[in-house]
């Protein structure tokens, strides 16, 4: 287990003026032990800067780390580093055991070792009565276990997690989160996880950063993301729903500057006697909530409610909302950054 860093890490596709960026210097230290969260929109580089620590994809500028060694000029095989893809990349005509075992009969692990470092890695994900099974005989859930039991047998001192959960349904995508956050408690390898499912960053990191077009716009914990997003990008990515964002609503009451945006998040708007004026567009029920999606003026506006109203709104209804003064975030609408 170790530390890693990345300082300003940069990645160009090409040469010269024909030069493609894709990450425009992303830094940051992850201590050992920390389970941190790579999250973003397609195309924003979180796989590709994985994959630099991988070691599959070349560093064009500044230095990777991982426990205290520079590993840009290392082959994957040297950086002790364990992968997990969202395909699970498993050999069909192997069994489960075989499939675990692989990587550590190639490196000449004795086999004494191997059956241990297999059956305790079994133990852990529950896979002990399938070891005898092959890949087609098991359900997606169970095969993406597998192949987290092959990282784990390795013993790397960092876990590369790369979408993992993306092939599954829903219903596993939860299960395995939470199998995910128990395989982090009992092993504490220091862990990156690449996702563009901000639920699963949410519930998974213990820090995140937030990509944006090569860009890490914020790095922090989930709270910190959540509660004071250091830009519209962030506040408007982070979030189901996301905040809104009102460039044009009546804010001389809540402190407003010129040029700012008001933003404001859907479960802190209170339908009462008084406040903004909004219509009623369309109503999502979501059991013991509802999403009320709002006309103000130009603007659009989320109003998140649930069944205390003693009255459910309609479609087409008028209701007067008020935002929590205590709950207000101002951006600058120029650069989108936090004021």
């Amino acid at each position: 287990m170790a530390s890693l860093s990345l300082s300003n890490v940069v990645k160009r596709y090409g040469a010269g003026k024909t030069a493609i960026p894709v990450l425009h210097g992303v830094s940051a230290e992850i201590a050992d032990h920390e389970f941190i969260v790579i999250v973003g929109p397609s195309g924003c580089g979180k796989s590709t800067l994985l994959r630099m620590v991988a070691g599959l994809e070349e560093v064009t500028e500044g230095q990777i780390s991982i426990g205290g060694r520079v590993v840009n000029d290392l082959e994957p095989s040297e950086r002790d580093i364990a992968m997990v893809f969202q395909n699970y990349a498993l050999y069909p005509h192997m069994s489960v055991f075989d499939n675990m075992a692989y990587g550590l009969k190639i490196a000449k692990v004795p086999a004494a070792e191997i059956k241990i470092r297999v059956n305790k890695a079994a133990k852990i994900l529950e896979l002990g009565p399938l070891l005898a099974r092959k890949p087609r005989e098991l359900s997606g859930g169970q095969r993406q276990r597998v192949a987290m039991g092959r990282a784990i047998v390795r013993q790397p001192q960092v876990f590369l997690f790369d979408e993992p959960l993306s092939n599954l349904d829903a219903k596993l995508r939860v299960q395995t989160r939470l199998e995910i956050q128990k395989l982090h408690r009992e092993l504490g390898i220091t862990s990156l996880f690449v996702t563009h499912d901000q639920v699963e960053a949410m519930t998974l990191a213990q820090r995140m950063m937030v990509m944006n077009a090569g860009r890490m716009e914020q790095f922090g914990t989930p709270e910190e993301v959540y509660n004071r997003p250091a830009t519209t990008f962030v506040a408007s990515f982070m979030g189901s729903p996301p905040m809104n964002l009102l460039k044009n609503a009546p804010n001389a009451d809540f402190g407003g500057k010129p040029g700012a945006i008001l933003g404001i998040r859907p479960e802190h708007l209170l339908v009462g006697a008084s406040g903004w004026e909004v219509v009623v567009d369309t109503i999502e029920m979501l059991g013991a909530e509802r999403l009320l999606y709002c006309r103000l003026g130009s603007e659009f506006l989320i109003v998140r409610t649930d069944e205390s109203l003693s009255l459910a709104p309609a479609i087409g209804d008028t209701l007067h909302v008020k935002p929590r003064p205590d709950r207000l975030h101002w951006f600058d609408a120029a650069t989108g950054q936090r004021l």
